[in-house]
């Protein structure tokens, strides 16, 4: 049984509450919903539906979800979407499920998540919760796959609605080729579980997950080794080309694995981790603009519940 809704009941315990993002990805929202409540229907699942409007909305229906006592959230939009419903179930042990529809859907793709509609709906109902590290901003919000500080975060900001409409994860490509000859440097300061580092660098990512444009290369392409969400550490990820010819060769190292020995590329593990910059740059996180630095991040080790395969 299937009801769309505009506020979210109690006494849910066999529901799963759908939380759709009309605006992420291509599609259309009223062919989704009916897509969405005949795969759950045909798995004899309840499900409620309702639609976010405005940003936080993902977030107020997560922790509206907790307290009406809903068995699972499924999540229906890209990574945005996702790092709302994580910081409104972080520490609730309510699980959430993703129905993947965004532009970049690396959340799922690192989850090892089906991309169709009716996969994910199986793994929603039929699949197993196992705890995942994720990271908590100072000012209390939750992300689930990478913040960042520098250039990934212009890239995220030139990605405009329209561009991403029209090209999808290729927006991202697109609006990073815009400064690909002369990338942007800044002096970052980072204070990292307590000791001090100063470098010169285009970027500084903090990831919980390390695979990314899969969606437009034929590559398994990692920016950092052996990054785990169940470590309890984030993968501090600097890099410092000054040239296209630096990016050239510092993209095909990470294609080609070869992460250490080039100071273009600097790696290292942190629970806890504070960025600033001078000049000031902008930051992103989980591909949403978040102002500009300074940048504070810890891990919280466990802190959602998601369901995979």
């Amino acid at each position: 049984m299937t009801r769309q809704l505009n506020t979210v009941p109690v006494g849910n315990e066999d529901r799963t509450l759908v939380i759709l993002n009309p605006a992420a990805g291509q599609g259309d929202s009223k062919r989704m919903r009916g897509r969405i409540g005949g795969a759950f229907a045909v798995l004899g699942a309840s499900i409620d539906i309702v639609e976010t409007a405005a940003g936080g909305d993902a977030e107020l229906f997560s922790r509206q979800a907790v307290e009406a006592g809903y068995r699972s959230v499924a999540v229906c939009g890209g990574d945005g979407t996702i790092a709302e419903v994580v910081t409104g179930l972080a520490g609730t042990g309510v699980p959430f499920g993703i129905i993947p529809i965004g532009t970049a859907n690396l959340v799922a793709a690192n989850l090892g998540l089906p991309s169709s509609v009716e996969k994910a709906v199986e793994v929603i109902v039929a699949g197993r919760s196992v705890p995942m590290d994720v990271g908590q901003l100072d000012n209390g919000r939750y992300f689930a796959l990478i913040a960042g500080a520098g250039w990934d975060a212009e890239v995220m900001r030139s990605a405009t609605r329209e561009l991403k409409d029209r090209l999808g994860f290729a927006a991202y490509l697109v609006a990073g080729l815009r400064r690909v000859a002369t990338p942007p440097s800044a002096r970052f300061r980072l204070t990292v579980d307590g000791e001090e580092i100063e470098v010169r660098a285009a970027t500084v990512l903090v990831a919980n997950f390390g695979r990314i444009f899969h969606s437009v290369l034929p590559l398994d392409f990692e920016i950092a080794p052996d990054t785990s969400t169940s470590d309890g550490k984030f993968d501090v990820c600097i890099f410092a080309p000054r040239n296209l010819s630096d990016v050239a060769t510092v993209l095909w190292k990470v294609t080609s694995k070869r992460y250490i020995g080039d100071q273009r590329m600097i790696y290292f593990q942190a629970r806890e981790i504070r960025i600033e910059a001078e000049p000031p740059v902008i930051t992103q996180v989980d591909g949403d603009v978040a102002g500009p630095t300074p940048l504070v991040a810890r891990v919280v080790a466990g802190g959602v519940s998601v369901l995979v395969p």
